[in-house]
């Protein structure tokens, strides 16, 4: 192999190592890519005129509107955590299940599942949570692995349970690949993968992970209760119906307001992450927190996440045009085409049995040895 091959072999290697030597992703990206770029140009194996659509990638970026509901999103994340919801409903949650056995680390599973339906960050989760919760588990007698486990199972939630920032940034990314995918095959008008189709999609698997996690915790409280014990019986405190819905009647409101107006499609994801900045405010103010210091803080935060993720977007955007440059986006093409179910070869009477899941006309295409062929109940006849 010559060295113009094995150079994106060693881009992704050197990324990786960077990355585990526990630099700034975003930084990492960016200098590996300039890095390579030049021992490329020395080296005659890259052109650096790839690097002259960096500008508009970047413009691109920063002029994307679907991107613009990142700051919203964490914003409405950032206030609610301030705003004592969540400490609210943690609080009215533990005095409902924990009279259970392993009942403060299901209470945290599920106030993890209701922030991150309303904040679509995984910071404010964990950091709100291990504040709160791990010392209260701990004093109880909980083992620290299932507490800290615990903690941080319900901070990822947030990356799929909708509305997820990191759902935002695939949808933008998808969507354009999707529509390539399309033109390639022949589809001159295709539909986008929206980020409303990814939060529609991410909601029943959110969900099921959450009864799992729950289900697990059920299970490993029940196999040994001296890792998770009940309240003892002068510390439990009883909890009326009104005390639970207000506790959750805040967050819940914001997930209808948010998530529904995108799953109805009367609001875009942008629009929608707009009201539920707006509606963290409100609540914020009801519980009487909205001070201009919190306000202050809040905008800082907003701030600090929001450069962090658009920093990591500007060098995965030059990371990628340096990869491509030297050849990796072909060699990545090639190998995911050798493995089985890369590409489809096949016969007449396959295709027909192909065509049984996608019935015509030409609504399935299957790969050839003459080349792309489109589907029919009986036979595979060549794309015109």
């Amino acid at each position: 192999m010559t060295l113009k091959e094995l150079m994106p072999l060693f881009l992704f290697l050197a990324l990786c190592g960077a990355l585990a030597l526990g630099y700034p992703v975003a930084l990492t990206l960016a200098g590996v890519a300039l890095l390579f770029a030049g021992i490329g140009v020395l080296t005659g194996t890259f052109d650096a005129s790839f690097l002259e659509a960096l500008p508009n990638r970047v413009f691109g970026t920063m002029a994307n509107e679907t991107l613009l509901a990142v700051p919203l999103f964490v914003f409405m994340g950032v206030m609610l955590e301030r705003s004592g919801v969540a400490e609210a409903l943690l609080k009215s949650m533990a005095r409902l299940f924990g009279g259970l056995t392993g009942g403060l680390a299901i209470s945290v599973m599920v106030v993890g599942a209701v922030l991150a339906a309303s904040t679509g960050i995984v910071g404010a989760t964990v950091v709100t949570m291990g504040l709160i919760a791990l010392p209260t588990m701990l004093r109880y007698g909980y083992d620290a692995r299932l507490a800290s486990g615990t903690i941080c199972a319900a901070g990822t939630l947030g990356q799929i349970i909708p509305p997820s920032v990191v759902l935002v940034l695939l949808g933008d990314q998808l969507g354009n690949a999707y529509q390539q995918a399309q033109l390639k095959a022949g589809n001159y008008a295709p539909e986008t993968v929206s980020v409303g189709d990814l939060f529609a999609g991410a909601l029943i698997p959110g969900l099921l992970l959450v009864a799992l996690y729950i289900a697990w915790i059920a299970f490993a409280a029940w196999r040994d209760p001296a890792r998770a014990p009940a309240l003892p019986l002068s510390e439990r405190e009883g909890v009326t119906a009104w005390e639970i819905l207000r506790a959750l009647l805040p967050p819940l409101a914001l997930v209808v307001a948010v998530l529904g107006s995108i799953l109805a499609g009367i609001a875009t994801p942008t629009e929608a992450a707009a009201v539920g900045a707006v509606g963290a405010t409100v609540f914020a103010a009801v519980n009487g927190r909205l001070r201009l210091p919190l306000l202050r803080e809040v905008m800082r935060q907003t701030t600090l996440v929001t450069s962090m993720v658009f920093l990591i977007l500007i060098g995965a955007a030059l990371f990628t045009l340096v990869f491509r440059g030297f050849g990796g986006d072909d060699d990545v093409h090639a190998l995911l085409s050798s493995i089985p179910g890369g590409l489809i070869w096949t016969s007449s009477r396959s295709c027909s049995w192909w065509c049984r899941w996608s019935p015509p006309p030409c609504s399935a295409w299957a790969w050839t040895r003459s080349g792309w062929a489109c589907c029919s109940p009986s036979t595979c006849r060549p794309r015109s």
